[in-house]
């Protein structure tokens, strides 16, 4: 007999027996009563508006959004499997205000996946996090508070982020700790979707830490204004984007991994960064001015010659008006490496002499790229940069920056093999020392480390919890 579970605004009604259990107030563990360990599915639908845990030795089903709302907590034990139904769009929100503690172990990582045998990219919408620290967006008005893409209900506020001049940059949204999301992404309208983990308006109070985001139907990790920090992220062969940021995020993120599919690729142009201060490329503040260390982000050119899907763009976009920096990394194997683009908007290298916050890409390998280094001028306000200028800043000696010909000079494991990858410097490798951390930007939070890139030689932090295949 196979027992579901709806969670409704108000009650969780439990189908078999026709028992009811109550939701509008108190904790709630689900399921109760228990179903058979590891073989039925619970089906959560609609609202959690009670602190709820969910138990690791059952599966549970996405059926549709789901939302956790009222400042309710959603706890899920290490080792706990979460499916998005199929056809369905699936997905978790966390609506600002609430919580979720998803905590799991290097041994027993909590996993959001597709319920199908056969998985696919968008078999479900994926995971959203919404939260209350600053953002530049506008919603209706409402200056420094934003609607999320992906068709996420805002009828009562359940899709929005930031809260104006009351947002708390310490805002706190839970744990995300060893978590894998995997075949998720939902296109609700072109360029507003749902990527595999989303963010918006998440504050420093949150802890990201070990998250690998897996053949996500649009980007990996997107960020919408906040100040969150995370450590440890990995997208593996997602379609367009692995590290994107918008409306004025702040954050900072430290110990990186991308690695492409060379055949998928977005009809929006792929890159591992894409980075807008917002979508016209505007002087709204917060500016949008993330930093990135020891990022080792890989493209679809294991080989200089290959060519992969013919929409791959470059391994960093930095564009519209945005701020961020990339510091002590690895771009390998892209069509061009960084492109600074100063089409739409406020020219964008005007922020490389900016005082505050300032672009710099410092300590950062580029190898492999048929063009490391290009410019995008702006067609109505042009500032006399192009390509030579742009490749002369980031060569200069003050910069640390190194071009290598080949993905092979920078000489790390086998980090190209979709299988069992090896993203490690070997002994020979350029990558093993050369971090600089006394930029500024890199004080305080950042961990120092002696090398470039995601990994130290030997490293297995990448290892275990992770899935590539």
């Amino acid at each position: 007999m196979k027992q579901t579970i709806l969670i409704m605004a108000t009650a969780l009604l439990m189908i078999t027996g026709c028992r009811k259990i109550e939701m509008d107030g108190g904790t709630s563990t689900i399921p109760n009563p228990a179903p058979t360990p590891g073989v039925e599915n619970t089906i959560l639908e609609g609202r959690i508006k009670v602190n709820t845990t969910l138990k690791a030795n059952y599966i549970y089903k996405l059926r549709g959004l789901v939302y956790v709302t009222d400042g309710a907590i959603l706890t899920i034990e290490p080792g706990t499997k979460i499916v998005g139904e199929l056809n369905k769009a699936g997905g978790l929100v966390i609506t600002r205000g609430s919580k979720i503690i998803a905590d799991g172990t290097a041994d027993k990582p909590i996993v959001f996946t597709s319920e199908s045998p056969n998985p696919q990219r968008g078999d479900w919408s994926g995971v959203v996090l919404l939260g209350q620290a600053p953002a530049n967006a506008s919603f209706n008005g409402q200056t420094g508070v934003g609607e999320i893409e992906g068709g996420v209900n805002n009828a009562d506020g359940l899709g929005l982020y930031g809260l104006g001049s009351s947002s708390n940059p310490a805002d706190n949204s839970g744990i995300l700790r060893y978590v894998r999301i995997e075949y998720a992404g939902y296109a609700f309208l072109p360029d507003k979707e749902i990527n595999g983990l989303t963010f918006g308006g998440v504050g420093s109070g949150t802890v990201v830490d070990y998250v690998q985001v897996s053949y996500a139907n649009d980007d990996s990790f997107e960020w919408f204004g906040g100040t969150v920090n995370c450590k440890h992220l990995i997208s593996f062969r997602t379609l367009d984007d692995d590290f994107d940021t918008d409306n004025g995020y702040q954050g900072k993120v430290q110990f990186g991994i991308a690695l492409r599919d060379s055949a998928v690729a977005d009809i929006s142009k792929s890159e591992a960064f894409e980075s807008d201060n917002d979508a016209n490329g505007s002087t709204l503040l917060p500016q949008t001015n993330a930093v990135f260390s020891n990022m080792t982000v890989l493209g679809p050119k294991a080989q200089l010659n290959n060519k992969g899907n013919s929409l791959f763009l470059g391994g960093a976009q930095i564009r519209r008006n945005s701020s961020i920096s990339i510091m002590n990394s690895i771009i390998a194997g892209w069509p061009q490496g960084l492109l600074i683009d100063a089409s739409k908007g406020t020219p964008t290298d005007l922020n490389i002499t900016s005082a505050n916050p300032g672009l710099y890409v410092q300590n950062t390998i580029i190898a492999g790229c048929t063009a490391p280094v290009k410019y995008a001028p702006s067609a109505t306000a042009p500032t006399g940069a192009n390509d030579a200028s742009i490749t002369g800043w980031f060569t200069s000696t003050s910069n640390g920056n190194s071009i290598l010909n080949n993905n092979s000079d920078v000489a790390l494991g086998d980090p190209f093999n979709y299988s069992t990858p090896d993203f490690n410097p070997t002994a020979s490798s350029l990558a093993k020392s050369g971090a600089v951390f006394g930029n500024p930007k890199l004080n305080g939070w950042f961990t120092p480390v002696a090398y470039i890139g995601a990994c130290a030689p030997g490293d297995t932090w990448w290892k275990n919890w992770t899935k590539y295949n």
